[in-house]
């Protein structure tokens, strides 16, 4: 088979996904256009230079339905007779679409792609496309459904996670983000976003609270407390499911879980030939991909399994990685991941992640790909898992090794 490399990627910043967000007059086309023609100019992409864009999206309804991935080719410059692929994997569609890219590459389905996703929270809301999953009671009775701000609390029951260990997770996310910023660790991937006029309009996370510590998230109100004891009830549920818990410990709020923004993310992914062709040095190789399937109520507990699976398909071990990038959509998905496999925490997320800067859920899979990549030739380091919990119980993880 060919190996699939990684010769770019880029991303926006992460606006707040409110009405008073920087970013919240661009439209999910438009600002995913912006990051095609990023890549495009970076690295000269003229005519069919690439087989398909492949974009995720999470909502996909509104200006986010109707195959986007097409709509956002023909709103940038690239050249018409690329097509377009929406995929939807949830929080993971970003990596699954970079993950999609690289098989294909493999396969022999083309020789380069651009794979990546969107997600402008603060246009189209989170839940609007109305998932079966959650408003079919047939279907979510069956499954024991319950929302993931309650799943991730069953994690945090499950595992003897407590509030102090996500807080403190959570203000060490803010920490290294702001570090990171202010060493300047992402400006090989930040593409800024200006307006028709070529006015700057967002040129960083905007969501990040640097001076958040322990006493400021010790005064927030557990975020899914009232929702978990009242009715519908769903403490109820995730007790019928697990009847070994007592109850449920409600340990997330706000500041332990990822913040709503906007934003999209990019990457080039092509064979070695391919960028040979084109003048183009690669940066890093996909060493393996996969996916999983998960417990639908406990729902986010994916990256462990997932990693488990990679790491036995490429015949490595947990020691192998010197990098991890693992969404941060709610302190106890991590710190459960971190338990699990015995890992350091200087070697994981050592940037910070979507608690301090945002989880745009289309994009984010893309997004730690391209920290991870970054983070592994700003250390002199080798190899790096990425890998994210999943709605309605999946998982997905991507390991990459420097070139």
């Amino acid at each position: 088979m060919t190996d699939a490399y990684i010769y770019d990627a880029i991303r926006t910043p992460r606006g707040k996904g409110r009405k008073d967000g920087a970013l919240h007059e661009v439209t999910s086309a438009r600002l995913s256009a912006h990051v095609l023609n990023g890549l495009k100019e970076r690295n000269n992409l003229e005519g069919h230079a690439v087989e398909d864009v492949i974009w995720g999206n999470a909502t996909q309804v509104g200006e986010q339905g109707g195959c986007l991935a097409r709509t956002a080719v023909l709103a940038s410059d690239l050249d018409e007779r690329i097509p377009g692929l929406s995929i939807n994997r949830f929080c993971a569609s970003g990596m699954e679409a970079v993950n999609l890219a690289a098989n294909q590459v493999r396969g022999g389905a083309g020789e380069a792609y651009i794979a990546g996703g969107v997600e402008m929270m603060g246009r189209v809301a989170m839940g609007s496309d109305g998932a079966a999953i959650a408003v079919d009671p047939s279907i979510a009775m069956d499954s024991y459904f319950v929302p993931q701000g309650i799943s991730a609390d069953i994690i945090a029951t499950e595992y003897g996670i407590s509030r102090d260990d996500a807080d403190a997770f959570a203000v060490e996310s803010q920490k290294r983000a702001a570090k990171a910023w202010e060493e300047g660790r992402f400006a090989r991937s930040i593409l800024p976003v200006r307006d028709q006029n070529g006015l700057p309009i967002l040129d960083h996370d905007e969501y990040m609270r640097p001076g958040t510590d322990m006493q400021s998230l010790g005064s927030l109100k557990a975020s899914f407390k009232e929702m978990g004891e009242t009715m519908p009830g769903f403490d109820k549920v995730a007790t019928l499911k697990y009847p070994h818990l007592a109850g449920i410990n409600h340990i997330h709020h706000a500041g332990n879980s990822s913040g709503i923004v906007d934003g999209a993310a990019g990457v080039l992914v092509a064979s070695k030939e391919w960028g040979e062709k084109h003048g183009i040095k690669p940066r890093a190789r996909i060493r393996a991909t996969a996916k999983i399937g998960t417990d639908p109520t406990i729902m986010l507990t994916g990256p462990v399994p997932a990693t488990e699976k990679i790491l036995k398909d490429s015949g490595m071990a947990i020691g192998d990685i010197d990098l991890f990038e693992v969404n941060e959509a709610f302190s106890s998905v991590v710190l459960r991941f971190m338990q699990a496999f015995d890992v350091d925490h200087g070697k994981l997320n050592v940037n910070g992640g979507a608690i301090a800067m945002g989880h745009p859920l289309g994009a984010s899979g893309a997004i730690i790909i391209g920290t991870l990549l970054d983070e592994l030739e700003r250390s002199d380091r080798e190899t790096g898992l990425a890998t994210l919990c999943v709605a309605s119980g999946m998982g997905a993880a991507t390991i990459i090794e420097r070139v």
